[in-house]
């Protein structure tokens, strides 16, 4: 039905059952699992998939999703919701997914010694050290690589790594606050990705 198929799982071990002999290609997940968390069965997925999470909550707090964005979710939908945004906002992760997949492949082409990126298998190569990334990481990365040394606007970066333009400067903080912390020998100075104050990004790699 809607051109996708899903399946239900009522608990965390029931999650981690069903990917034993299954894959997916996005997760749908409530924070409120009973007795669980979905907070910590977002970590437990992200220590084997970087398949892309979306928290579907009533709760409402911009703390609850800072916490989502922080430990590995790539979108935060506040019930209540209507199933075409829902339904929308899945296509456009899966869209994503595979326009990364198209743009880092062309981006990959131009040989850099300083900095590379690797859409195979989702790393970059930074003064020889590999790092491998998460979906919306390397996603991230790979707009401001194809755009390097150049800068890069907000809404440019919300359009082509999310979708849209739905999303608030938290949500784009947090992804380069993460991405940061692993390429960056310092990254409260950094050396790649600048903030230019009040416009965006750039990725210096001369």
């Amino acid at each position: 039905m809607f051109g996708v198929t899903c399946a239900i799982a009522s608990s965390s071990d029931e999650c981690l059952s069903f990917l034993e002999n299954n894959t997916a290609d996005i997760f749908l997940l409530d924070i409120n699992l009973g007795n669980e968390s979905g907070f910590a069965l977002c970590k437990t997925l992200r220590e084997k998939y970087d398949t892309p999470i979306l928290f579907i909550s009533a709760r409402q707090s911009d703390d609850d999703v800072l916490v989502a964005l922080n430990i590995g979710g790539d979108d935060y939908i506040k019930k209540p919701y209507t199933l075409s945004v829902l339904l929308a906002k899945v296509k456009v992760q899966l869209k994503r997914l595979e326009a990364v997949k198209q743009l880092g492949s062309a981006a990959a082409q131009t040989s850099d010694e300083v900095f590379t990126i690797d859409p195979a298998t989702m790393s970059c190569t930074v003064e020889g050290r590999t790092v491998s990334l998460k979906s919306k990481e390397f996603a991230l990365l790979s707009c401001l690589y194809a755009h390097k040394n150049t800068i890069v606007t907000k809404d440019v970066l919300f359009d082509e790594v999310w979708g849209d333009s739905f999303y608030s400067d938290s949500t784009l903080n947090v992804h380069v606050r993460r991405l940061r912390e692993k390429i960056e020998k310092d990254p409260n100075e950094p050396r790649f990705i600048k903030t230019i104050w009040g416009t965006g990004y750039i990725l210096e790699t001369d």
